[in-house]
């Protein structure tokens, strides 16, 4: 991606070193499970990380180092592309787009879906219009993921701002519980967030402002490598359709797929789709 020198967004909330200092780590197949399926979720990350297992500190890069700096950097860089992609897609729709801040944060954060550990992956909460994220996911998605690359990393954050964009449309379902299951609510939200991701790819790619020669394959193996099939098979478990919570493999990378070839939003009609 040619990310260096462009535009950097006034929304970035740096909350690194600031409380929180220690990360849930329980043991067995069960929280490897809790860990990897809380990836990429639109909904109150609070009630998943109600537990009474021990913590323990988690070693990683310093706020303020270069490694911390540059993705640092390199975030708000996409964060501010996604801002200029969306505010003129919503002066096409006659909308009004409202900028989210992106909170970057270590080990634990409170937001106003409740308190959040670096466990449950980036997420975005409703309720505050805000994007968290701990840098050091990036680090797990290339290394236990396998899914290297800048344009991976970019996915992440698009994602979690499509959950934005869903809510200033009115299409985040608001008060219910979260569903599991191939066809539940929760994963036509998460694959119409991953179409909305490739939406700001295709205009990102067709400006010419940010992505090169392999990114989109980039994004795409990221969406491959945490449908909840694999990360079911990578947990040691058989495939469970029905507990799914954000879609197959195949389901995440078709709809990123198809935001990224389309970059119409209208395309990324999930709840009204026969084949997801």
């Amino acid at each position: 991606m040619r990310w260096m020198g462009g535009r950097r967004s006034d929304n970035i909330e740096d909350r690194r070193g600031m409380g929180g200092g220690t990360l849930i780590a329980g043991g067995g197949i069960g929280s490897i499970v809790l860990v990897l399926l809380a990836l990429f979720f639109g909904f109150d990350p609070g009630a998943i990380l109600q537990t009474d297992q021990p913590s323990v500190p988690r070693a990683q890069a310093p706020a303020g180092s270069p490694a911390q700096d540059d993705l640092r950097e390199f975030v708000s860089v996409v964060l501010a592309d996604t801002e200029d992609t969306w505010l003129e897609l919503f002066n096409r729709m006659g909308r009004q787009y409202r900028e989210p801040k992106l909170v970057l944060f270590t080990t634990a954060v409170e937001s106003a879906c409740g308190m959040a550990g670096a466990a449950v992956g980036p997420f975005y909460c409703p309720s505050d219009q805000k994007l968290y994220l701990d840098l050091s996911f990036f680090r797990a998605l290339r290394d236990r993921f396998r899914a290297p690359g800048d344009f991976a990393q970019a996915y992440v954050i698009a994602h979690e701002v499509g959950h934005h964009v869903q809510t200033l449309l009115g299409l985040m379902p608001r008060g219910a519980a979260p569903q599991a299951g191939a066809e539940a609510t929760s994963v036509r939200v998460e694959l119409q967030a991953d179409c909305l991701a490739g939406v700001w790819g295709y205009h990102a790619n067709r400006t010419g402002r940010l992505l090169e020669p392999g990114d989109v394959d980039e994004g795409l193996r990221a969406a491959a490598a945490i449908g909840d099939d694999r990360l079911q098979r990578t947990a040691g478990q058989a495939v469970q359709p029905e507990s799914w919570t954000h879609g197959s493999s195949q389901m995440r990378a078709r709809w990123l797929r198809r935001g990224l070839e389309t970059g119409d939003p209208a395309a990324c009609d999930t709840f009204s789709a026969e084949q997801l």
